[in-house]
């Protein structure tokens, strides 16, 4: 069983809006572009999966993704991350896929390594279908992962306190949901306090994006001190 993984992702324009404190639309705009670079390139990279879809409805999208190596599969109108997830999921399924590992956009610290080691956990645990494992995020209340075989097994829903719907999802199939911590994966960027422990985290991808997207951040200013808007 080698999983493939999903990742939706929406058109960059009205992007990260709860980040207009910090960015302006243009700059929200590019950073979802960034973000959406920054993960896929890192997914296709691992080692442990068969292939990498990307949903989109967005024709910008598309072309980007198939750019950076991975399948598109193609919405007739942008839906919602939850419904553009289950669309996907029944063309994956049609495919003959039984395992997906679904991880969003906005989570620019993942590497290809936290990846493989999701995979990894899957055979350290001898976990045989039917499974699921998730990834909170850094507050618990957002899943930033979820590793599901079969791709079906629970009916999903993002957004707001998703860990503890999936959570009891999971438990309503009568399986233990498996749990699994990831530093990286768990910081998705959605409020302007997600975007300053980006920033602040000393990793070289915070820098990058920081100079894309012309803001002097802790990693650059001098006496490593931030500059400028953040």
């Amino acid at each position: 069983m080698k999983p493939s993984a999903l990742i939706p992702v929406k058109g960059f324009s009205n992007a990260k809006q709860r980040l207009s404190p910090l960015l302006t639309a243009p700059e929200r705009e590019l950073l979802a572009e960034v973000m959406m670079r920054e993960v896929l390139q890192e997914v296709v990279l691992a080692q442990g999966l068969e292939s990498t879809f990307v949903v989109t409805g967005n024709a910008t999208v598309s072309e980007i993704a198939r750019s950076l190596g991975a399948c598109v599969i193609e919405e007739e109108r942008e839906q919602g991350e939850t419904e553009a997830v289950h669309f996907a999921l029944s063309r994956m399924k049609q495919m003959d896929v039984d395992c997906v590992l679904i991880v969003p956009a906005d989570i620019p610290l993942v590497r290809s390594q936290d990846i493989d080691l999701i995979l990894e956990h899957v055979k350290n645990q001898d976990l045989i279908p039917p499974f699921a494992l998730l990834v909170p995020s850094h507050d618990r209340l957002g899943t930033n992962a979820l590793l599901l075989s079969p791709v079906d097994i629970i009916r999903l829903r993002f957004g707001y306190d998703s860990f503890a719907y999936h959570l009891s999802a999971v438990a309503a199939q009568g399986l233990e949901p498996h749990i699994l911590e990831n530093e990286r994966i768990a910081l998705d960027i959605d409020e302007p306090q997600d975007l300053q422990r980006f920033f602040a985290t000393g990793d070289g991808k915070g820098e990058r994006i920081g100079k894309v997207l012309g803001i002097k951040t802790e990693c650059d200013a001098p006496g490593g001190r931030r500059s400028g808007s953040l």
